[in-house]
């Protein structure tokens, strides 16, 4: 009868355990070798997690917009073009608004026109003219800054006496004080519109959704009324409790002006839609080119040093091909070594991923966002980068013949 073969007498299990002890044996080339698994994977996770990150960063900075931010304006006018013929708002509007519930702050905002006049921190008629300067001027109310989201840097904001009393105060933005020579207001500094005196009491340093203030000069409503003939205010700039936009603009047209509602356009910013998402996903597309050029380097490195243990090997393969392992065997046991050699990796880079994400986070105070999949795909990545790296060494020693390899290792 004729054989049908002799039985493989190593197993599955041993092969494993022939794999741990051959990459355990050389610990220099065990690190050299994860190295680049280190990298690629570490990279494609910490990439991934930051474009996450900030991808979340910046969907939220939209969402707080588009949650907070409410402008109330003439149906028919546009900011700085009312000619007088449109709607027009009432001068306690933003005290209507203000009344709302879920509004936190409201103030007006309207663009002053001085005519032919000139903002200087001297008299016109000093003969030097050093510094005449060519600014904005706003009116506004008290609580503009608050409801815009901006701040103080030196000095206050007006308050609302300063308007009712018509005062000739005015507060500068940063850039308009820098230009006008003012960088302190504890002994109060003047500037001129024309010639007429303003005593500077505040200097802006954050505008927050009105950036045109930090180059204009800003005085109350009530004296932009008196002194310059100001009709109405032109903007009301309302700021309210995070998501409570949409429920205010549906109810400020009513609180601007009951009897016609339709003469009053209200806008709050638009949601952010799909933005936030698609700018997330333009820096994970670009960051993970970087990610996969670290892994294709680090499957090289594998597969270099796989072929090289083949090569040196050669005695040890032909050995256990005399003492009956097989083809199949002699693969598996490469593959075995460069598979966990890719696991190894992975883990490693995984866990130094989640530590650049973390530091990187707490830097930036943001929140780390990173999918949990990747704890788990990113380790598995590393041994299937591995595996793939192994399979040409795998083959090559597969294919060894048992006589010439230990004729070779005599």
């Amino acid at each position: 009868m004729k054989p049908t073969g002799r039985a493989s007498m190593i197993r599955w299990p041993d092969l494993l355990d022939e794999a741990v002890l051959g990459i355990g044996s050389r610990p220099a080339r065990l690190l050299l070798t994860m190295i680049g698994t280190v990298i690629g994977i570490g990279s494609l996770v910490a990439t991934i997690g930051l474009g996450q990150t900030a991808g979340g960063q910046i969907a939220e900075k939209f969402d707080a917009a588009a949650a907070t931010r409410v402008v109330v304006r003439p149906a028919e006018a546009g900011f700085g073009l009312d000619d007088g013929s449109g709607p027009k708002l009432a001068d306690d509007v933003a005290e209507r608004v203000a009344r709302l519930a879920g509004v936190t702050a409201a103030g007006t905002i309207s663009e002053v026109d001085i005519g032919d006049q000139s903002i200087s921190g001297v008299l016109l008629n000093d003969p030097t003219g050093s510094e005449q300067v060519d600014l904005e001027a706003y009116a506004s109310s008290a609580d503009l800054l608050r409801a815009a989201g901006g701040s103080i840097k030196i000095g206050r904001y007006f308050d609302a006496g300063h308007d009712r009393r018509a005062d000739s105060v005015v507060v500068l933005g940063a850039r308009a004080a820098e230009r006008l020579g003012i960088t302190r207001v504890d002994q109060n500094p003047v500037i001129f519109i024309g010639d007429h005196p303003f005593t500077v009491i505040g200097i802006v340093g954050d505008a927050g959704s009105r950036p045109e203030l930090l180059d204009a000069v800003i005085m109350p409503h009530g004296t932009a009324v008196d002194r310059y003939g100001l009709e109405a205010p032109e903007q009301v700039e309302i700021r309210t409790v995070l998501g409570a936009a949409q429920q205010v603009a549906g109810q400020a047209a009513i609180a601007a002006s009951p009897n016609d509602p339709t003469s009053v356009r209200v806008t709050a910013p638009p949601p952010p839609g799909n933005l936030g998402a698609d700018v997330q996903a333009d820096l994970n597309t670009l960051l993970l080119l970087f990610g996969c050029v670290a892994l294709v380097v680090g499957g090289i490195g594998i597969a270099n040093v796989t072929l090289l243990s083949v090569m040196e090997r050669s005695g040890e393969i032909g050995l256990r091909r005399a003492l009956g392992a097989r083809r199949r065997h002699i693969a598996a046991q490469f593959l075995a070594e460069s598979g966990l050699l890719g696991g190894v990796g992975g883990l490693i880079g995984t866990a130094v991923s989640i530590l650049v994400i973390l530091v990187v986070s707490l830097a930036q105070q943001w929140t780390p966002v990173l999918h949990p999949a990747l704890l788990v795909v990113a380790p598995v990545l590393g041994g299937l980068i591995g595996l793939a790296a192994g399979a040409y060494p795998a083959l090559k020693a597969a294919a060894v013949e048992p006589m010439s390899a230990l004729r070779q290792s005599e």
